[in-house]
């Protein structure tokens, strides 16, 4: 972030939470990730929430993507919440907006500790029952869909970081062999799909990826079918594992496609620009890593904008993870990922293409008037947000050309439906009155 005095009189702190960068596809690149990815015989996907598959949000899954994983539709919990009573619309709409985009679908998640439904996780099963209760959910999801989907997650996270198998429902009930009858069941439901166990934290080369290796060895060496293993990559900022392509390499000489599967990247909240460049590197890495392994068959975001990512609400204090931010604007994480696709090197537009300044423009003993003006040059919005900090207990009590709200000292407004777009060299503004008592300090402003 940079800082600076306005040199107006009376100036306040207005932070531009600049949501704001041009529609989309303004500053995207010049070819979509997915073309770029499919020129290199790689799968580019993004984890989706059905509802959302309309507007900017649809419009860039569209464009942007050749793969889609459902986020939730698919697992246990959405699809059956009342035993023998289903709801399939999510995991339909996801599915059929696909076939509309030519992309490919990735099911997510047959069996997994988490996310069942109370009629499964509170029940008292035999072994038995709970063995035929795997089986008919495999066969029915699995079915249903045969023929549509290129590749299930059959197991997820199955085990802890020490490398042991996770005490699950499946485990407890059935054993470690719960893997193989999940691989073999799905193979029976659709034997084009590939077939994959998921994981996080088996990125590097460590005890749990380990574990995994073995387990997929044993299975190879059984004739269990496994065409694959997930590297989730839920990472951290500036924590990359220096072993990821060695650890990709050593999966991919087992017989086996490895996919990065949740990739995103989170960083301790506000994001400035340093974590912002930190983050596009990490990205490159990860993307590097997988483009060097042959068998590396793509990578899946699991989410592509912070709007729609599960890291704040798991994470707090934490987020800003994905390649776009909360109003679509591409970061520059996403520009690393086309450019590590050979996407050349376009570069997002400078952070201080757009500008927010306050002015107050009549003051009197009780109260003032202020304006802010919202200019661009260099760049373009097709929505914004300024927010600003009192610092001396002033309060608003009116505004117009904007939608404005105060909470404590803190005022932030966004724009009217008819006033939203600031076009390359052109500006708008808005206009305020307020309260103020003893004294209307001039603090910085700044600009994110």
């Amino acid at each position: 972030m940079r800082s600076l005095r306005t040199g107006l009189p009376l100036a306040a702190l207005v932070t531009c939470l600049v949501a704001l960068l041009t529609a989309p596809a303004a500053h995207a690149a010049d070819t979509p990730l997915r073309d770029l990815a499919a020129a290199k015989g790689k799968v580019m996907g993004t984890a989706v929430t059905g509802s959302k598959l309309t507007g900017t949000y649809g419009d860039i899954a569209g464009r942007e993507f050749n793969a889609l994983t459902p986020g939730n539709a698919m697992k246990w919990g959405s699809v059956e919440p009342t035993r023998g009573s289903f709801n399939w619309a999510e995991a339909d709409q996801i599915v059929d907006f696909a076939e509309a985009h030519g992309q490919q679908v990735r099911g997510h998640t047959l069996v997994w500790h988490s996310q069942n439904p109370s009629w499964l996780t509170n029940g008292s099963w035999t072994s038995a029952e709970l063995s035929q209760l795997m089986n008919d959910h495999i066969a029915l999801e699995v079915g249903r869909y045969k023929g549509r989907l290129a590749t299930w997650d059959v197991v997820n996270e199955p085990f802890n970081e020490d490398g042991t198998y996770r005490q699950t429902l499946w485990h407890d009930g059935l054993g470690a062999d719960y893997i193989a009858q999940a691989l073999t069941a799905a193979r029976a439901a659709d034997p084009s799909a590939e077939l994959y166990i998921n994981d996080y934290n088996v990125e590097g080369v460590n005890a749990k990826s380990t574990a995994l290796y073995n387990l997929v060895r044993s299975l190879k060496e059984r004739g269990v079918p496994i065409d694959g293993v997930g590297l989730q990559a839920h990472l951290i900022l500036g924590q990359v594992p220096s072993t990821l392509q060695q650890n990709i390499q050593r999966f991919a000489d087992l017989g086996v496609d490895v996919a990065i599967t949740e990739l995103d990247i989170r960083m301790q909240l506000p994001s400035d620009s340093a974590k912002l460049t930190q983050q596009a590197a990490d990205y490159k890495a990860v993307m590097n890593a997988c483009l060097a392994v042959s068998r590396c068959v793509g990578v899946t975001v699991w989410g592509f904008t912070d709007s729609d990512s599960w890291i704040p609400g798991t994470f707090p204090g934490q987020g800003a993870a994905t390649p776009y931010d909360e109003n679509y604007a591409p970061k520059p994480a996403y520009y690393a990922i086309a450019e590590s696709l050979g996407g050349g090197t376009t570069t997002p537009p400078p952070t201080d293409a757009c500008t927010a300044t306050y002015s107050v423009g009549n003051q009197w003993n009780t109260g003032f008037t202020g304006q802010v003006r919202i200019a661009c040059s260099g760049a373009a919005l097709s929505s914004w947000k300024v927010s600003w900090t009192f610092g001396a207990g002033q309060q608003l009590t009116q505004a117009w050309n904007a939608s404005c709200t105060q909470s404590g000292a803190t005022v932030t407004c966004s724009n009217a439906s008819y006033n939203g777009t600031v076009p390359d060299g052109g500006s708008v503004t808005f206009g305020f009155n307020g309260s103020w008592s003893g004294s209307n300090p001039v603090p910085t402003v700044t600009l994110g």
